[in-house]
């Protein structure tokens, strides 16, 4: 492929002449590391570095040209393609020359507040049931085929997405479900790529320190269902239950299927029956009934089901498969995630970090006991500063007894970002305690904890590090809770 060819739908203000068109490329990186010999690097303005002080390397590597949204540095005589958009432009390169494997795939995007990482594991729970051969992009890791990669990022860069999609239809992927940050709307990493199906789980206040206002967030969002450039997805699964769905609603060209517990919602849920071991209702679309036992608990994991059932709908699944499928996904790592000791009462460790999440957690913990619910969070440092009063509120108004600690403080004092959290806490009279080393914040909630009641680890979730001024150190609050209730005299530690 000639740079011309690979180039021949990107916004190029300057820098590619004639002679450069014409020459063979071999390949496209946006990482000066990883570049060869005859390939094209990208240089981003990045958050924490300009891409164009790595340029050199690259051409040191063997790069033939750099392409850039930023101008030529001084000094630098190779040549320079200045592109509209960065992201966009590598996003479009990425897409041709990997042959558009997203418009040879049904390619699932899902996008929301809450409920992305579990609305994910459904689906792909209900299509693996079924004998496809599937891969998952996602906050907790990849799947391709059978395989298990890490996950750098929710959703990566668009080169390595359509890597990721070509490598599956070689070993003969059907589908791909993907998470879709905010973050990667905006900055363009799924930039004209042709989704078969979008999915919107909910909306509540985050990421407030990248968006600015929860009007840009919504706005954010709803570049998955209505891009501005490129084109529409077939199918918008949409949460009749969330107000902020109508604004996420596309054009007449996308069919729009909606979810939610309303009677007018087309795919409903009915008969639902909460409980200890998980949850039960019918499934409800056109007519037809579907019985579904599953194991995850709570109103919200219900919505995610529906929501999961709609993507399974779009793909023309029969309601009977699709409910059958929903009940062989039995967990999702760091999602209410049991930890059992043999203890008395129960422990669950949930990755909860906005206020409207952990009121749905809350709420699910309720539903489980006539005990106490005991409530463990911290705020995020370097983020949003206005939801951990909103957390704080949360966790007050719906717990027994509260345990506020750290969680990933980052650059930040712990006891800054508790001081804040605090506020909103102390809005209600709900006895609680305040400990920023979070090892010892768990002992203290969980020998809080008598029979029968339910104590929430929220925050982490999945996580296996805590992100600290000093640097990262290994840290999972499944292993923490696991070696404290050791210590309690449950488990092996009796």
């Amino acid at each position: 492929m000639t740079l011309g060819e690979l180039l021949a739908e990107v916004r190029v203000l300057t820098g590619l002449t004639d002679n450069l068109a014409a020459l063979t490329v071999r390949g496209i990186e946006f990482d000066s590391r990883r570049v060869e010999a005859e390939q094209v690097f990208v240089a981003f303005q990045g958050a924490r570095a300009d891409g164009r002080v790595f340029a050199q390397d690259a051409i040191a590597r063997g790069a033939v040209a750099v392409m850039s949204e930023l101008a030529r540095p001084a000094g630098f005589d190779h040549p320079w393609i200045q592109v509209e958009h960065g992201r966009r432009a590598l996003a479009i390169a990425a897409k041709r020359w990997y042959g558009s494997p997203d418009e040879r795939l049904f390619l699932t995007g899902i996008t929301g507040t809450n409920g992305k990482t579990t609305t994910s594991y459904l689906i792909d729970a209900v299509l693996r049931s079924l004998g496809f051969t599937t891969g998952l992009i996602g906050t907790i890791e990849y799947h391709l085929a059978q395989e298990v990669r890490p996950a750098p990022n929710t959703t990566p860069e668009s080169l390595e997405f359509m890597r990721f999609a070509a490598e599956l239809l070689k070993r003969g992927g059907t589908h791909l479900v993907s998470e879709v940050s905010s973050h990667a709307l905006v900055l363009g990493r799924v930039w004209r790529f042709q989704f078969h199906t979008t999915v919107f789980t909910n909306f509540s206040q985050d990421h407030l320190d990248f968006h600015h206002t929860p009007e840009e967030y919504a706005a954010a969002k709803r570049l998955l269902f209505a891009p501005p450039e490129g084109p529409r997805p077939k199918w918008a699964i949409l949460n009749g239950d969330d107000p902020q769905s109508k604004f996420m609603q596309p054009d007449a060209n996308t069919r729009v299927l909606w979810y939610g517990m309303g009677s007018d919602a087309e795919l409903r849920a009915e008969n639902v029956e909460h409980g200890f071991a998980g949850t039960r209702f019918e499934l409800v679309w056109q007519g037809k009934r579907a019985t579904v036992i599953s194991p995850l608990a709570g109103a919200f994991n219900l919505a995610n089901m529906l929501a999961a059932a709609g993507a399974g709908l779009s793909y023309g699944i029969q309601l009977e498969a699709i409910a059958r499928g929903l009940e062989l996904c039995r967990a999702v790592p760091g999602r209410f995630e049991r930890v059992d000791e043999g203890q008395p009462f129960l422990v669950v460790v949930d990755y909860a970090h906005t206020d409207d999440a952990l009121r749905n957690v809350i709420r699910t913990a309720r539903e489980m006991t006539r005990a106490r619910v005991i409530t463990l969070f911290g705020c995020g440092g370097d983020r949003d500063r206005s939801k951990r009063p909103l957390m704080g509120m949360a966790a007050g108004e719906l717990s027994d007894y509260v345990v506020l600690t750290s969680d990933n403080p980052r650059s930040e004092d712990p006891i800054a970002i508790m001081n804040d959290a605090l506020v909103g806490l102390r809005r209600f009279d709900t006895p609680h305690a305040v400990q920023p080393d979070r090892r010892a914040a768990i002992q203290l909630a969980l020998a809080e904890a008598k029979a029968g009641d339910v104590v929430v680890l929220a925050g982490k979730g999945h996580e296996t590090t805590q992100v600290l001024r000093e640097g990262t150190i290994a840290f999972d609050d499944r292993a923490v809770a696991h070696e404290a209730l050791r210590k309690l005299g449950f488990g092996n530690g009796k």
